[in-house]
């Protein structure tokens, strides 16, 4: 497979820049890969398709507001500082616009609470920062921090953004992008699948900027992920794997948990237990061990995202499905409807 094969035409009218009214309310497509079939229906209704002894997988992590506004030391010119991973205590991995004007051995201030002095550049073209500041570090980003919107929503975070930019079940802080198929996820919605039976069992993986980093490399093969930190906990591979054993299916909530399951396989296939990081890139052809049905959204062109659901269902299917989209007017990105893959 190439880069040009997962390209298209996608007008910016298609790209969701704000959430439906209501999460669940959103427009739900559902793909059968048996019958090459496509349904519509509402993401409420989702319930419909999963039965008793089912089990959904759903990626736990946090958004936090990674995006601070700054001014460099001297000139007081505007920065933005866009946080990526800690390194160690205090040692940050960011991203800075414009990234031209702030060199090794500037000094960013932030809002009077935080101070970074520029120490070193990174591969990627990111910074590395150290902090000083007095208190809780993320204690001073929530309070001053911006939600982490992506590069395709064209406005201003707004209040509702950092409620809405977030999963009903975010537990674990570390992820600078949302696992966004769990958006459309109300906790109503959780308690109906409980009450059917369905087992909600929860793993982890802290999305990076990877996610929205364009490939640019025409051989796949060839393109290198972002490492992200995973973990997949003893209990979670317990119930994972039982239900399998009974011939249950494995609902998974999202490309990210998805990669997150696919990096914890044994050489027998099942799921074991694992923390770490994982750089795993899924294009097609892949033979996935554990998922059989897949939540996602629908994604943009020439993105890894597109790439794992292509792998998944089919890349002519998925072509077929996202032109259907376009003509039927569903939205895509984050903020945009959902698809159900069976």
């Amino acid at each position: 497979m190439k880069l040009s094969d997962f390209k298209f035409e996608l007008p910016e009218k298609y790209i969701a820049q704000y959430p439906a009214e209501q999460r669940d309310h959103s427009r739900l497509m559902i793909l059968n890969r048996a019958t090459q079939s496509i349904e519509f229906d509402k993401f409420y209704n989702i319930l419909n398709y999963l039965n008793a002894g089912d089990c959904l997988v759903v990626n736990e992590t946090k958004v936090f507001p990674a995006r601070l506004l700054g001014t460099k030391d001297k000139t007081d010119a505007k920065v933005e500082i866009f946080l990526l991973r800690e390194l160690e205590s205090n040692l940050w991995e960011v991203l800075v616009k414009p990234a031209r004007k702030v060199r090794v051995g500037n000094r960013l201030s932030i809002n009077n609470a935080l101070v970074c002095d520029v120490i070193d550049n990174t591969v990627s073209g990111g910074r590395v920062v150290r902090f000083t500041y007095e208190g809780d570090f993320y204690k001073i980003v929530d309070k001053i921090g911006k939600a982490p919107l992506p590069p395709y929503i064209h406005r201003n975070p707004e209040r509702f953004d950092k409620e809405r930019y977030q999963t009903v079940y975010a537990r674990a802080r570390g992820a600078v992008a949302a696992p966004t198929a769990g958006l459309h996820i109300t906790r109503e919605l959780l308690d109906k699948f409980k009450k059917k039976g369905v087992k909600i069992v929860p793993i982890l993986l802290h999305l990076g900027l990877g996610s929205f980093r364009q490939v640019l490399v025409e051989d796949l093969s060839r393109h290198k992920m972002d490492s992200e930190y995973f973990e997949v906990t003893e209990d979670a591979v317990k119930i994972i794997n039982e239900t399998r054993r009974k011939g249950r299916k494995i609902v998974v909530v999202g490309t990210s948990t998805v990669r997150a399951l696919e990096s914890a396989i044994t050489s027998e296939g099942w799921v074991k237990p694992v923390s770490g990081w994982t750089d795993k890139f899924i294009y097609p052809p892949y033979e996935f061990h554990v998922v059989d049905h897949l939540i996602t959204n629908f994604h943009l062109p020439g993105t890894t995202l597109l790439m794992l659901v292509s792998a998944f269902a089919g890349r002519d299917f998925i072509k077929r499905a996202y032109e259907i989209a376009k003509q039927e007017e569903f939205q895509f990105a984050a903020y945009g409807d959902a698809m159900f893959i069976i």
